[in-house]
């Protein structure tokens, strides 16, 4: 079946189809903050650009009336962002931050996410991560529909001494959670792939 998305699709319709063929999509735990209030979202339309300059694109939609999500609001206005990895132990939470709410209630103190400061000019990653990039705004892309795509300035990457397997060759092992249509899926079993004759 072939899906015409300038004829016979809805923004509904063309969200399932790619939500669910683009496979596994990783998740951006963001962390923003505004006057003082920390706002917590996932995100799982996110992926690296590049390694040099590090660059990485979030695509953030809008809320149900219409206006600005937190994130992109607070990006906008402050430049900066923490983008936190989400491993197994980290769902409930990172679920329940998906959560519309309004601009002055924070996810961390209504969930009870704990979160820590690590590098003083951006937001705090939140506790207990395995990895987290911090970032600065380069520019967003006017597509002229419903979502803002953000490209993001990777300035500084922390990534827990747990995780590093092998100092010499930088070799990080987590337990990462990604998101598979309207599901999440675990994707902590590691396939070797055949030697190439």
């Amino acid at each position: 079946m072939i899906f015409n998305l300038s004829k016979d699709s809805s923004l509904n319709d063309t969200y399932k189809l790619m939500a669910q063929t683009i496979l596994p999509r990783p998740i951006a735990w963001v962390v923003t903050e505004d006057n003082r209030i920390v706002n917590i979202a996932p995100f799982s339309y996110f992926i690296g650009l590049s390694s040099n300059p590090a660059t990485v694109l979030i695509s953030v939609g809008k809320k149900s009336d219409g206006t600005p999500k937190d994130t992109l609001y607070n990006i906008r206005k402050n430049q900066k962002c923490t983008i936190c990895m989400v491993e197994e132990k980290d769902l409930d939470m990172m679920h329940f931050s998906s959560k519309e709410l309004n601009s002055n209630i924070s996810e961390a103190e209504l969930f009870n996410i704990k979160t820590k400061q690590l590098i003083d000019d951006y937001p705090p990653i939140i506790d207990g991560v395995v990895s987290a990039y911090f970032c600065d705004f380069n520019q967003e892309i006017n597509l002229g529909g419903d979502t803002t795509p953000i490209i993001l300035n990777v300035k500084e990457i922390f990534v827990d001494d747990k995780a590093i397997v092998n100092k010499d060759k930088l070799t990080i092992s987590f337990k990462p959670v990604a998101r598979i249509g309207k599901s999440y899926a675990f994707l902590s079993k590691d396939i070797t792939p055949p030697k190439i004759p």
